[in-house]
Formats: C-alpha cells, structure tokens, sequence
C-alpha cells in the first residue's frame, strides 16, 4: 500500500462519481507513479476522473474507493512538427495546447483532458473533416488494471503497428485501465475560416456536400431553425467557398460561430442523449420535434429529451434507422430506472475483453454498456 499511503488523500464532498462517493483520491504525477497506484490498489473499486466534464456521463459505478485524478499528468512531451504529430500526457487540458501552426482539430468542453476525451471517443462539429478522438488518436500508453504499462502505436502516421489498443481504450469509459499518455496526428492550423449561417432545413445537406465545397463542419440546431457551415482554408478558397453556399442556403457569412456551435442542448436537470444515424435518416430525427443540435453533415446530433418517454421515441427512431442512440446524462431519479446505453451489438465479444483486461471487474464496475 505504499504507493497508496504517498500518493493518496481522503476524498472530499466532491470527490464522487454519479452521487457515489469515494474514499480515496490518487494524483499520480507520472506513467511510472500511476502504475504504482494501480498495482497497490488491487482490490479496489477504481474510477479515472480528468477535468471531470463528463465525469457525470454514464451509470454510476456499483461501488468506488479510489478516484485517480490526472490533472498532475498534464503537458506536451513531444511536438514533432515536421511529422505532424504530438505526444500528450492524458491530463493536459485541450484548451491549453499550444501547437503553432498545428492543431489537433478536436473539439471538447472546457477544461476537458486529452485522456477524458479518448476515453468518452467525444467529437464536435469538426468531425465531418477530421474525425473524432478515434480517428487522430496513433499511439497510446495504457495502465492495465494489473499495473502493467502497455503502449501500443507509434509517432508517424504510417506507423499503425498495435492501433487496435488505441482502438480498444478509446471510448471505453475507464473500464479497461488508466490512458497516461497519447500521440495525436496533427493539422495545419487554417488561414481563414468562416461560417454560413441559414435557415435552411436539414435536407439541404446533401446539397451542400455535393457542392463539393469541404466544409469542415455543419450543425443545426432546432431550438432556433438554424442550418450553419463551417468553411476553412486559404482566404481566397473560403471566399469562393463561402459565396457558392451562401446563395445554395440563402444564408449570410459570419466571421462567428453562432453562440449555440458546439454547445449541449440540453440541461443541467435535463436527459441528454447521443443521436447517431445514417445521413440519409437526419430529416426524419429532426421531423420528431425534439430538441436537436449537432453535426448534420456526418449524421450525429445531441438531444434534449424531456422524459423517458421522449428517450423511447428518440432510441426507436435511431435503431429502425440503422443507427443507435446512447443516454448520456440524465436525473438520478430517471437514470436508475433507464438503460442508459440501450441494444449494442457485440456485447459479449466486449465482456470477454473486460474480462481479460480487468478480470476483478474492478475499474469504473458497472458504468459501460450491459453493466460492464
């Protein structure tokens, strides 16, 4: 219990997960210290916890003794600007990443981690141009529940040698162990940018996309009609760009993102949900009348569900579709009657891995889909 005894603290009346409250609190400084923390809290019900912007996202864990908190594994520990790829440590917050004329093109809440963001696979209304987490995420360094330090990947692009893991770890909620470390592929950072804001319905994204333009990013949002486009690039490109959409939506160019772009719409006392469909199938989800906001172009929206029986409509819709529908966060009073993650293909191909990686089932137990 060494490494618990220095590392540790009591927890606080906000040290909880879910309304679980924990005993301990962790803050391993670096990948060496945190396989320390793991190796000596065998037996321990474990949950990771970075800025904690989406710490309240899922069921709660059945039980919890440890948090391990990331914010000491924070900063860059290589930038290779020649390959387009960085090194972060999991703890780094996305808005303090300082890259020049690069970008890691992910969008995150405020105060978001990288770790937070591979492990909840979130992505925002770039994704239509550069993918989520899953897509930029090359190399990664793991703490098996075992204390084993395993890394998979590499730091060029072409290097896709044991990806898989990066895969596996990526959008697993903390289940299958702790992300110390990250490589990124990067992006040059745009010249110009701006957005087509309308008032055009969601059928005209096929329109747009068809337009052959490269938007970087299109979003709705239902609450106030709107249809927006993001255009990035050279500044003569964005203004040829930006003039052919503005006459296809009848819309007009803003330098600004609409106060809305990227935002939740839901909440905080409100259920909200991932929405995710084939494109083909968006004008039918905002047809439903709920409260919508998120990437019409790649067919992902966030709703604002009023009841369980609004998840219902929303989850059906979604499923004949051919696509899913996930309750992020909700009331305690709604989330412990509701199946948070509803129907998930492969779910016993995902409790054989849980049971290899973490056999005592004993990080973040109960939080991932099917209870896992």
């Amino acid at each position: 219990m060494g490494a618990l005894d220095e590392l540790t603290r009591p927890a606080g009346e906000d040290d909880h997960v879910g309304g679980v409250p924990a005993r301990l609190v962790a803050a391993p400084g670096s990948t060496a210290e945190a396989a320390a923390v793991v190796a000596a809290s065998r037996g321990l019900a474990v949950v990771v916890r970075g800025g904690g912007t989406k710490v309240h996202w899922g069921p709660p864990p059945r039980s919890l003794d440890l948090i391990i908190d990331t914010r000491r594994l924070a900063g860059v520990v290589e930038h290779a600007a020649g390959d387009l790829i960085t090194v972060l440590r999991a703890g780094t917050p996305l808005d303090d990443l300082a890259l020049g004329d690069q970008q890691l093109a992910l969008d995150a809440a405020a105060g978001a981690t990288v770790g937070g963001v591979v492990a909840t696979a979130a992505g925002g209304p770039r994704r239509l141009q550069y993918g989520t987490a899953r897509d930029l995420l090359i190399g990664i360094t793991v703490v098996r529940p075992d204390g084993v330090v395993a890394k998979a990947g590499g730091k060029v692009v072409k290097n896709v040698a044991g990806y898989d893991l990066g895969k596996l770890y990526t959008g697993s909620y903390g289940t299958l162990g702790l992300i110390t470390e990250c490589v990124f592929r990067l992006h040059p950072r745009p010249a110009a940018s701006v957005y087509v804001r309308s008032t055009a319905p969601a059928q005209a994204v096929p329109a747009i996309l068809a337009a052959q333009v490269a938007p970087t990013a299109i979003e709705l949002d239902t609450a106030t009609g709107e249809l927006t486009v993001l255009l990035e690039g050279t500044p003569a490109g964005v203004r040829e760009r930006s003039a052919l959409i503005e006459k296809l939506l009848a819309g007009e160019v803003s330098e600004a993102a609409p106060g809305w772009w990227g935002r939740d719409p839901w909440a905080a006392d409100e259920i909200g949900m991932k929405l995710s469909v084939p494109l083909s199938k968006v004008p039918a989800l905002v047809g439903l009348g709920s409260a919508l906001r998120g990437s019409a172009g790649a067919g992902v929206l966030y709703a604002a569900a009023r009841d369980i029986t609004e998840v219902e409509r929303l989850r059906a819709q979604c499923v004949r579709g051919g696509g899913h529908a996930v309750v992020l966060t909700a009331p305690a009073e709604v989330r412990d009657i509701l199946d948070m993650w509803g129907p998930v293909p492969g779910l016993a191909v995902m409790r054989r891995i849980k049971d290899q990686f973490d056999p005592e089932h004993r990080f973040a137990p109960g939080r991932f889909v099917g209870g896992i």
